[in-house]
């Protein structure tokens, strides 16, 4: 329980990783409130992971400013104040580089790049009110530094994110709040199999995966937990790679049949 009485956002909380870390948030010991735009799937996650007295669900949109702001309100209303903040939600759109429009531009810096800018700005203007002190996840992935060009406007923006996680954490360390990043390689969640993964890439990924399995949500969540700890209370301003080994690997390992 070393989050109790700790007071916790996560965005992108209705499935995959977002869930697992406002599951493992709430185990910790926190009170959580979940964000996400699917609001079927948000009152689903709520009623599943927790009960009124420990979990708010809030519809947002964090490609809106506004929405952002007004989540980082509710969880005050309710709560009182809010002491971490995980800007998890994101979108990928898997496509040719020459394909990609304007639009599809726009939305996914929108949701990934603006959501994560507006979430730290939120966030850390409430925690400086409060006095002082807090954490900040930013979920990156490991294409922050990899080149995929078949989701080129995806890698686009978590190498950004990796940036808002450096500036963020030197302008608000003289309010002790830290900024970090979690950035995981291939998690076993519905995104990865909308696309990122087919059958015939299957091999190529796990060829370059050391450990030699795609990750779990709970394995990331696990990070996200310890980043928002005291544990890591010397740790600001640094993106930490959950991904089997991938970007350290300078060739390919064999690949269990």
């Amino acid at each position: 329980m070393r989050l109790e009485g700790k007071i916790a956002v996560v965005t992108g909380a209705a499935r995959g990783i977002g869930r697992a870390c406002a599951e493992r948030l709430l185990a910790d010991g926190a009170k959580v409130v979940i964000a996400d735009i699917d609001a079927a799937g948000l009152d689903r996650c709520a009623a599943e992971i927790g009960t009124p007295d420990t979990v708010l669900a809030v519809v947002t949109d964090v490609s809106r400013k506004d929405q952002v702001e007004a989540l980082v309100a509710a969880a005050v209303e309710r709560f009182g104040r809010i002491d971490i903040m995980v800007n998890n939600a994101g979108i990928a759109m898997v496509q040719d580089f020459l394909d990609i429009t304007k639009a599809d531009y726009d939305k996914v810096l929108g949701v990934n790049l603006e959501g994560a800018f507006w979430g730290t700005q939120a966030a850390a203007r409430q925690m400086v009110a409060q006095g002082g002190g807090g954490v900040i996840v930013n979920m990156s992935s490991i294409n922050s530094g990899l080149a995929n060009p078949r989701v080129a406007t995806y890698a686009i923006t978590k190498g950004g994110m990796n940036q808002i996680t450096g500036t963020a954490a030197v302008a608000f360390a003289p309010h002790n709040i830290r900024v970090v990043g979690v950035g995981p390689g291939t998690i076993d969640t519905d995104m990865i199999h909308q696309g990122f993964v087919t059958d015939q890439s299957v091999r190529g990924i796990l060829s370059r995966t050391p450990l030699g399995r795609y990750g779990k949500a709970s394995e990331v969540a696990s990070v996200v937990a310890f980043l928002a700890s005291d544990d890591a209370s010397y740790i600001t301003g640094e993106t930490i790679y959950p991904d089997g080994g991938r970007r350290v690997l300078n060739y390919t390992v064999p690949v269990k049949e």
